[in-house]
């Protein structure tokens, strides 16, 4: 299997494996969707990090696979190419992309659909499509422009440019840089932690963001107060409150 889900300590590791550059082929991309799916049912999956390895994040998608498919085939495929993205995009509890390495293409789309991004000082983003006379078809023209807005987001797509760790930061486009040695440990701490929060007052807050950014605000804030008012019917929301009266802040537990 091309892509596999480790899961320790409530964090489920959504592990690229397809050698030398993880490139997302049609089955890499069928694989990535199904076991995004699973990371949400799994009750012991709490929170989920994306790794492509030590050496590579990916690399962008298999160019010798897509250059057989012509106009009808590409019509075809190019709905469930989304979705296998937006499956991870969807994943309704914290996600964190490690990065190093190549993140191109369908890579760099890939780290868009997390949570958060933690790159090693080696990696390399970017979105060369246009040097194919393609676009990103994977979502990235959306969620690009969303994360660092539209002229950044051209900027980066009509060149097709790759920019490293330290401008990436600079734009956005990660949220923070470590030493390659220390990406997958670093972002499965960042996990490990937001693993033992309140499940389902964490699923409220990203979904509660996440449709905001899709709508007007008078929608969103509607979509915010259903999720506020719907917790107090929890049993995380009855804890953490009677830990903070009696033991102050920062001091419930949740598992």
């Amino acid at each position: 299997m091309t892509v596999h889900l480790e899961v320790a300590e409530g964090v489920g590791t959504l592990r690229l494996d397809r050698p030398p550059m993880n490139a997302l082929d049609v089955a890499t991309q069928d694989r990535l969707k199904e076991l995004a799916e699973e990371a949400t049912r799994r009750e012991d999956v709490r929170a989920v990090v994306i790794y492509g390895g030590e050496k590579v994040f990916a690399a962008g998608a298999d160019i010798k696979e897509m250059q057989a498919m012509d106009h009808t085939a590409m019509v075809l495929r190019a709905r469930a190419l989304q979705d296998s993205f937006t499956a991870v995009a969807r994943i309704p509890k914290p996600v964190v992309a490690a990065v190093t390495g190549y993140a191109l293409g369908g890579g760099c789309e890939l780290a868009l659909c997390a949570d958060y991004r933690i790159a090693g000082e080696n990696a390399k983003l970017g979105q060369p499509e246009i040097l194919l006379g393609l676009i990103p078809g994977a979502g990235g023209t959306q969620r690009l422009a969303r994360l660092i807005g539209p002229s950044k987001a051209k900027d980066l797509i009509f060149t097709g440019r790759q920019v490293k760790a330290d401008e990436a930061l600079v734009l956005g486009l990660v949220d923070r840089v470590v030493p390659a040695g220390e990406v997958y440990t670093q972002a499965h701490a960042w996990a490990a932690k937001l693993a033992q929060g309140p499940a389902l007052a964490l699923r409220a807050a990203k979904e509660s963001v996440d449709a905001g950014l899709e709508t007007d605000i008078d929608t969103g804030l509607t979509v915010e107060r259903n999720w506020f008012a719907g917790l107090f019917a929890t049993e995380d929301r009855e804890r953490g409150m009677r830990s903070f009266v009696e033991e102050g802040p920062g001091k419930a537990k949740f598992l």
